[in-house]
């Protein structure tokens, strides 16, 4: 017999109304890591992607080289006469004119000499006009007192009277011109360096050391070397028509500060030969320099267009390097992405030069790559790519 105050346990197979409404928090916190293990939308969950359609256009055929700038003229000044330094009149880090004097050696023993050679020189016109008075008088009066013997030793004379006047006049042309080169002058227009001697210095005739160097920067060579291997390529590019060659090299600089350089060069002479120890061609360019931006030694980068090319252009944000320098990217086709392994000739402008991996129709997928594996379903959009780099809707875009 059961007792009224104790009443009777609820059976297993139900609870009471109010143990039950106490339950339902419990079982909400069971099932919530359940329910947050199924995906949302299952296994067919589609990524959203923008796509650009790959398409084959003429894109310039750009090459790197390495390159130095070197002066356009540069002379060493060496005396060509000796004597002790008595005058320096340029200053030194200034452009200086072509003929304008640098140094100058004091000039009395040239000038002495000087006198010595037009003595000289005066002594032999007379020698010879005496020779050849007595020629005149001895043909006059040949066979009357003056034998034929006689006239042949006077024009004799006279002869050997002449070729003494040469030798003097020899001898005062040369005494001029050392008189002259006393004064040192620049045999080009550019910039002098600091005299590496002084005033009072004794400096002997064409000396092993230099007194200055006169280096002309304006224009300015920038010398390159291109693999002969490249070349090579190039050509047979040309032969199979996948490179056509400009009228014209179009080449510009960029300076060691990453500026590019505003004068375009042009190329002045390529190598007949090729190096036997790094197997390249050297080439020359030439830029105008007035401002005189770039200097003699500094390293340079040049961009040489050779021409146009076919070629597929896929953008750099698309794609992404792996650790062994494979470059990929991803496509869209039959609504799963692929990744495919590009192979590039260069880059032009922010996009990289497919040249395999991608072909023409292509749906290149450049927008909601991140975490984008490949195999992964995706549904697209296609997009464009402004000036900026940013992606925009191309149906948005074609509106505005």
């Amino acid at each position: 017999m059961k007792h009224a105050l104790f009443p009777p346990r609820p059976s297993r197979a139900g609870l009471s109304p109010r143990r039950a409404l106490l339950a339902l928090p419990l079982i909400a916190l069971a099932a919530g890591p359940l329910a947050a293990q199924a995906p949302a939308g299952g296994q067919g969950q589609q990524t959203e992607v923008g796509i650009v359609t790959i398409a084959e256009t003429d894109v310039p055929y750009t090459q790197t080289l390495p390159g130095r700038a070197a002066a356009f003229e540069s002379a060493s000044i060496r005396p060509r006469v000796g004597g002790v330094i008595e005058e320096i009149p340029y200053n030194a880090g200034r452009p200086v004119k072509q003929g304008e004097v640098l140094f100058r050696i004091e000039k009395d023993t040239y000038e002495a000499a000087l006198t010595a050679a037009e003595a000289a020189r005066a002594s032999a016109e007379v020698a010879v006009e005496t020779a050849q008075s007595q020629v005149d008088r001895y043909s006059r009066i040949e066979g009357v007192g003056v034998t034929q013997s006689d006239v042949e030793s006077a024009r004799a004379t006279l002869l050997q009277a002449q070729a003494d006047l040469k030798s003097a006049e020899a001898s005062l042309q040369t005494a001029q011109l050392d008189l002259d080169r006393t004064d040192i002058r620049s045999p080009i227009e550019g910039w002098a360096e600091v005299p590496e001697v002084s005033v009072g210095a004794l400096v002997t005739a064409n000396q092993t050391d230099a007194l200055t160097t006169v280096t002309r920067s304006n224009p300015i060579y920038v010398d390159a070397q291109e693999s002969s291997v490249r070349m090579m390529r190039n050509r047979a590019m040309r032969d199979s028509g996948k490179l056509t060659f400009g009228d014209a090299l179009e080449v510009k600089l960029t300076l060691e500060n990453g500026q590019v350089y505003e004068r375009d060069g042009e190329m002045v002479s390529p190598s007949a030969q090729v190096s036997s120890t790094t197997g390249t061609v050297d080439l020359r360019f030439q830029f105008d320099n007035p401002d005189y931006l770039i200097l003699p030694g500094q390293f340079l980068r040049l961009e040489v267009t050779l021409g146009t090319t076919r070629a597929m252009l896929v953008p750099q944000r698309a794609t992404t390097r792996k650790s062994d320098g494979t470059l990929t990217a991803f496509v869209a086709q039959d609504g799963t992405a692929k990744q495919v392994t590009l192979t590039t000739a260069g880059t032009y402008e922010s996009n990289w030069i497919a040249t395999d991996g991608v072909a023409p129709g292509d749906a290149l997928i450049v927008d909601g790559l991140r975490s984008l594996k490949a195999g992964a379903a995706v549904t697209t959009v296609p997009v464009t790519i402004n000036a900026d780099g940013v992606v925009e809707d191309a149906t948005k875009a074609a509106g505005e």
